[in-house]
């Protein structure tokens, strides 16, 4: 498969004004080096590239004065930098450049987007735009392909994932090889970074729990028993692990607390194929015994980026009663509300009655194999 546009490719470049700065975050290997060669190269005026991890680049900006950035970025209208949040006090250095240097635009990319956000957006409230890159979804790869090959790649997606180069990697044994380095030398190296982390293995531990209890509910207090840890040192790092784009929460849907619970939150992958490395499970599916949980993984994933990319103000739950009436997906929007139940197998599934009755005007649907595309595309 050849180069895949990125959805946010257009957007990003009709983005590019004088005085802007635009922030570009997510995981490492998602496609962002790429996606901002790709700009630099469709940029028809005076482009200059840098990369936060190269210590020539570093001592080009360590010096944080108008003088120098002006002999730097001289007839330059457009400034790329990728990995910014290595730059010490780079939210500061943008600044600067934005505020002395006329028609000039900056776009700068990180794998953490804590570092990369905290750094920047104080600095730059107000010239600040925001793009989250994810591994590639659906949307992006109907681009390349027609139906029949979508369905065809469902069971590759469901098992080895989305990043860039296990799609275009052929042979099995090399998907499972690059996802298990993609973790060990790029995904952990970032949690190594973040403040506060005094014990990976306990981090790799708990991800490996959550991997194995994907789509259920997670008791905070119950992941620190098993693990020796406290229930704000579990919450911190599962938090920590949010920000470096490995997993995303669903929290519990409530307007009556005394019927619906909220007390626990349910954690999912964006990328099937780290959750499936973690179990190191990339059996087919017709050998799995957990087909449903990595169908549900890999819809709301794919739900996520649709809905961020499309900048749709959506926020997404669980729900579930005390006397076990439950829904997969609650999709909130201002005051809207919509229902869904992810199934892989062709069941009648009816409306849970609570629900029915508590929320009468809400959308109702199940999402399956028949229908699935329509909802993530």
């Amino acid at each position: 498969m050849q180069y895949v546009t990125r959805f946010l490719q257009a957007k990003i470049e009709s983005a590019v004004q004088a005085g802007k700065v635009l922030l570009l975050y997510g995981a490492r290997r998602v496609g962002k080096t790429i996606l901002l060669e790709q700009i630099r190269q469709s940029y028809k005026n005076q482009v200059l590239m840098m990369n936060g991890e190269d210590n020539d680049t570093l001592k080009l900006l360590e010096d944080r004065s108008i003088s120098n950035y002006r002999r730097l970025l001289e007839n330059i209208n457009l400034l790329i930098i990728d990995e910014a949040q290595q730059i010490p006090e780079i939210g500061m250095k943008l600044k600067l450049m934005i505020d002395e240097i006329p028609g000039l635009c900056i776009i700068a990319s990180g794998s953490s987007a804590y570092q990369l956000l905290h750094e920047t957006m104080e600095a730059l409230t107000g010239r600040c735009k925001l793009f989250p890159i994810y591994p590639l979804s659906q949307m992006e790869l109907s681009i390349k392909e027609n139906l029949l090959e979508t369905r065809q790649n469902l069971e590759e997606r469901l098992i080895f994932g989305s990043y860039p180069e296990v799609i275009v990697t052929e042979t099995i044994a090399e998907k499972r090889l690059y996802l298990a380095n993609l973790m060990n030398a790029y995904l952990f190296k970032d949690v190594l970074s973040l403040e506060g982390v005094r014990n990976t293995q306990k981090m790799t531990d708990l991800l490996k729990m959550i991997a194995y209890q994907t789509g259920k509910e997670v008791s905070n207090e119950e992941l620190g028993r098993q693990l020796g840890l406290s229930k704000n040192t579990v919450e911190k790092y599962l938090e920590l692990l949010s920000r470096i784009f490995i997993i995303f929460k669903l929290p519990g849907f409530s307007r009556n607390q005394r019927k619906e619970i909220t007390r626990n939150c349910k954690w999912y992958f964006y990328d099937n194929g780290i959750r499936n490395a973690l179990t190191g499970n990339f059996d087919a599916i017709a050998l799995r015994q957990d087909i449903g949980e990595i169908w549900e993984n890999y819809l709301l994933s794919e739900r996520l980026k649709k809905k961020s990319y499309n900048e749709e103000d959506a926020s997404l739950f669980f729900w579930r009663t005390y006397d076990q009436q439950e829904i997969d997906v609650i999709e909130q929007s201002g005051t809207q509300l919509k229902a869904f139940e992810i199934k892989w197998n062709d069941r009648k599934t009816r409306i849970p009655v609570a629900w029915k009755n508590a929320y009468p005007v809400a959308e109702w649907k199940v999402i399956d194999r028949q229908n699935y595309l329509e909802w993530i595309t």
